[in-house]
């Protein structure tokens, strides 16, 4: 079996580990001329957490992490409003959990693939044909790929989703949010962070930031938006849009840095009704984004492509592959976005008062019984999904 995979990203880098895993040769391809650098800090938990173990790429995953104390929210002038320990948070999740950078969560994918793995940067999927045993991939450098299947792993806005689904407004829902992140070098901001996570404490907007090695800081911005358009000078509407919030704000904005290297984009969820059409699937946020609110979206497009492999592997056809990667993954997947559209509304609020709410449940949270509600609902259900994969698939052998 030959896979094609669209996507350099996480989901794509963690389905190729785990297709040459089992023996399946598989071609990546990425637009971008290498591999990116823009990116947030992510809380990686759940399913994909124990994917990432099964994989064996953990320990470096953790080794690449941050530590983080505490989630904590500030006023204009930096004083403390409410908060909440983050060894709480971890507790929820048994302890299975790691902050780190998105960049360097695909870094530790990357690292060390198998030179059967083959990796394209600069070239994609342009025209795709289906044939009666495969699929032709044309892609945008003139080449032309013979394969058994094709894997979008391409992101939101996914190139093959459009040339095979169709195009992307019948799968995006807008949550009405836009949000962007950069790393910025200032000591004094560092250490005033410390091994937090701050949050401005504000209405419509908030920035937020986490300290990294060295004097480095990474800074997290989501602001209230009905404009479905992306800004052309990403710098500029970040300046624009958190101007006039206090604290740290104004010295994160100065050193923001050109826009190439400023992640900027819209928050979305996608929502397509069948994630495979013939020989073509789709993985990740091409298929199931659940959007940054409901933070597990790396977890999520690596337990996608560890349930996508497995079922590849031991299927009888790629058509009941796919089928039973769609009804494994779908309901766990489906939980996550209603649980982010359902707490929209308090990552960042619209008026005062649900500030002040906010406020008084933080607070609440420093009793032992309610600190433990809060963290388990932030990090939602448990599922067994990838243990009990695993368990079927404890000793995979290669195909000759």
């Amino acid at each position: 079996m030959r896979v094609v995979v669209g996507g350099a990203g996480i989901a794509g880098l963690a389905l190729a580990r785990c297709l040459d895993r089992h023996g399946i040769g598989v071609t990546v391809l990425e637009r971008a001329p290498g591999p990116r650098t823009q990116g947030y800090m992510i809380d990686f938990f759940g399913p994909g957490y124990d994917a990432a173990e099964a994989m064996g790429v953990l320990p470096r995953i953790r080794e690449l992490g941050h530590r983080v104390t505490e989630l904590t929210y500030r006023d204009e002038v930096g004083r403390r409003r409410g908060g909440l320990r983050f060894d709480r948070f971890a507790s929820a999740v048994g302890g299975r959990l790691v902050s780190v950078m998105r960049p360097d969560l695909e870094t530790a994918l990357r690292e060390g693939l198998s030179s059967r793995i083959d990796l394209r940067y600069g070239t994609g999927p342009a025209a795709v044909a289906e044939r009666p045993d495969g699929i032709t991939v044309t892609l945008t450098d003139g080449d032309t790929l013979d394969a058994d299947l094709l894997v979008g792993a391409d992101g939101i806005h996914s190139t093959v989703r459009r040339l095979v689904f169709g195009p992307e407004e019948r799968f995006v829902r807008h949550l009405g949010y836009h949000t962007s992140a950069y790393v910025f070098a200032d000591a004094a901001a560092r250490a005033e962070i410390a091994d937090r996570f701050c949050l401005t404490d504000t209405v419509d907007r908030q920035m937020g930031f986490y300290g990294l090695d060295g004097d480095r800081v990474a800074v997290f911005g989501v602001h209230r938006s009905a404009d479905r358009a992306l800004p052309a000078d990403p710098r500029a509407a970040v300046r624009r849009e958190y101007a006039g919030l206090g604290w740290l704000v104004p010295r994160a904005l100065a050193a923001c840095p050109p826009p190439d290297q400023v992640y900027y984009d819209q928050v979305a969820q996608i929502e397509v009704p069948a994630w495979h059409r013939g020989r073509v699937a789709l993985l990740g946020d091409a298929a199931y984004a659940v959007s940054l609110l409901a933070g597990q979206g790396a977890s999520l497009g690596i337990t996608g492509a560890y349930v996508l492999a497995r079922h590849l592997a031991g299927a009888g056809t790629v058509d009941a592959a796919l089928r039973g990667y769609e009804r494994d993954l779908r309901p766990l997947a489906t939980d996550r976005q209603r649980t982010a559209r359902r707490g929209a509304r308090w990552f960042v609020p619209s008026t005062t008062r649900q500030v002040r709410i906010r406020r008084a449940v933080l607070r609440l949270a420093r009793l032992p019984l309610v600190d433990r509600y809060v963290a388990a609902t932030l990090a939602g259900k448990s599922t067994a999904l990838i243990t009990n994969l695993r368990t079927a698939d404890a000793e995979p052998t290669r195909a000759a």
